[in-house]
């Protein structure tokens, strides 16, 4: 086994990374990804408020699967500009081998927008 770990990072580093729960409220095809990819619309609650992230996760959720799932994303990133899509945060998720991606998620219904720390 290798070690993949690129860097070591300070603690003050890991404190700008705003992750926080959001809920899927919204999942749609993304034609024009060069990746397979859904659009989402997730709700990362009052505070925070709606946000759209581009995730390409086809490979293991169908569009139905996602619906109201509770996910982990990066909230502070700057936009990205994904074809005519803007991503406003990052979805994250583990990366397989084949590089599927499984997403990370809240075993237990908490409130949107709660930090992840």
């Amino acid at each position: 086994m290798t070690n993949e770990l690129s860097s070591t990072i300070q603690w003050q580093d890991f404190e700008k990374v705003d992750m926080r729960v959001g809920t899927i409220l919204e999942v749609n095809d993304f034609p024009e990804a060069r990746k397979p990819a859904y659009q989402l619309t997730i709700d990362f609650g009052t505070a925070i408020g709606i946000k759209k992230s581009s995730a390409q996760i086809t490979q293991c959720y169908a569009k139905e699967d996602l619906l109201g799932k509770q996910i982990v994303a990066v909230v502070n990133f700057p936009k990205k500009q994904i074809g005519h899509f803007m991503s406003e945060c990052l979805v994250l998720g583990s990366v397989g081998e084949e590089n599927d991606i499984v997403l990370l998620t809240s075993d237990l219904k908490v409130e949107n927008g709660l930090r992840i720390g």
